[in-house]
């Protein structure tokens, strides 16, 4: 079934090649949205930076992985991931109350484990390291994408999924299909996996937050004012 969904789509592949880079190149900007909560609020108080410092790390090691699938698109993409999370993270520090703990900490750690990844490439072999260093970005990219759902227990014990960010998880629902027909196109184990696990991913968290989104405080009043 794969190879003739390949052959299927091959024909279209740079159609659908822009279309993934500018569908995800779009769904950095949805990182605006939790930047006007932060505005609204006047700080940062119970929005994490995760987002942002894990948007740079992963744009910088996908940007890695890019040069070496020599995929031109992939490089466009993650140029843009690392200056728009930049932006966010630098907007996102001009409301931080903690500095150390939400952008400091988080970005030392980022920055160790790049290094790390980087470094190995340098030392791998040459005929092993896109195949183990896929594997390593699909793994980290995964952990990202789940974060939110480590609060999962709390989440449906307090029915509230307000910690999951809606508009960065369904843009990264359309993108991760997006990416899963082109790496079948290129023929890509790594990124057809890596997506379509991000893909059930993003569906989840998108469940929960049809379950469990909280009602506004205001429509609350409304309604028992009507009762």
């Amino acid at each position: 079934m794969m190879e003739s969904l390949h052959d299927l789509l091959l024909p279209y592949k740079e159609e659908v090649g822009k279309l993934a880079g500018i569908v995800t190149i779009a769904q950095f900007f949805s990182g605006i949205f939790i930047c006007r909560d932060i505005y609204n609020q006047g700080s940062t108080k119970g929005i994490s930076s995760i987002p942002f410092v894990g948007g740079i790390t992963i744009g910088v090691l996908n940007l890695k992985y890019g040069f070496l699938l020599q995929d031109e698109v992939m490089n466009v993409v993650n140029t843009a991931a690392i200056i728009l999370n930049l932006l966010y993270l630098s907007f996102y520090f001009l409301y931080s109350n903690n500095t150390w703990g939400d952008i400091y900490k988080p970005g030392i750690y980022g920055a160790l484990l790049v290094s790390v990844c980087l470094g190995y490439t340098e030392v791998e072999s040459p005929d092993l390291l896109e195949y183990r260093y896929g594997l390593l970005v699909t793994v980290l990219m995964l952990l990202l994408m789940g974060s939110p759902l480590i609060d999962i227990k709390t989440i449906i014990s307090s029915k509230d999924a307000s910690s999951i960010p809606f508009p960065l998880t369904f843009m990264a629902a359309i993108v991760t299909f997006l990416w899963l027909l082109y790496g079948i196109i290129l023929d890509n184990t790594f990124m057809v996996v890596q997506n379509v696990l991000g893909f059930l991913v993003c569906f989840v968290q998108l469940v929960l937050i049809f379950l469990y989104t909280p009602v506004p405080k205001e429509n609350k009043e409304k309604t028992k004012k009507k009762k």
